[in-house]
């Protein structure tokens, strides 16, 4: 999948939906989300069984971070739907980046559902570092690197002096 064709489904949903908020994402979609209280280190998983499309997250995860879940497990649905049959798209293999085209996917959509590409410019033209850019926006370092990277990609005159951690996620823990 190409960055263009990523940027524009996110956005095309954001615009539908009327918002960034990927619990707003996944119901107008009509994903039903799951909340498990007996994930451990499960973050979260993508499943399309008898054509019902199903997100279980753990129910432990702060606002932020549910966010980020729900954003790349709504981009396992828009792109890798048919991968997703009968053996769920689990956690464990998330996040992966390096490794595993189909994470880094949902992690390039999980950015740009999430991250307005104005507002992280308007905060780059500001001077803000990545940390900051971060922080102000509400995500994760490692998100708006990914975005960075995207925005480059696709044209944004950026420059980026770090590379997210592909493994952001995977060392996220909620107990």
């Amino acid at each position: 999948m190409d960055s263009k064709t990523i940027y524009t489904q996110a956005n095309r949903l954001v615009r539908r939906a009327g918002t960034r908020d990927a619990r707003v994402i996944a119901q107008m979609l009509g994903i039903t989300v799951y909340r498990r209280n007996d994930f451990t280190t499960l973050l979260g998983m993508y499943m399309y069984k008898w054509r019902h499309r199903m997100i279980f997250i753990s129910d432990r995860l702060e606002d932020c971070l549910e966010q980020m879940v729900l954003a790349h497990e709504i981009g396992h649905d828009q792109f890798h739907r048919e991968q997703a049959g009968d053996d769920a798209l689990q956690e464990f293999s998330l996040f992966r980046m390096k490794n595993n085209r189909m994470e880094y996917e949902a992690n390039i959509f999980a950015a740009h559902l999430l991250l307005d590409s104005n507002e992280v410019l308007r905060y780059a033209r500001q001077g803000y570092d990545v940390l900051q850019t971060a922080s102000a926006m509400g995500s994760d370092v490692n998100l708006v690197l990914i975005k960075l990277q995207e925005m480059m990609k696709l044209g944004y005159d950026l420059h980026i002096p770090y590379e997210p951690d592909s493994r952001f996620f995977g060392k996220i823990r909620t107990d």
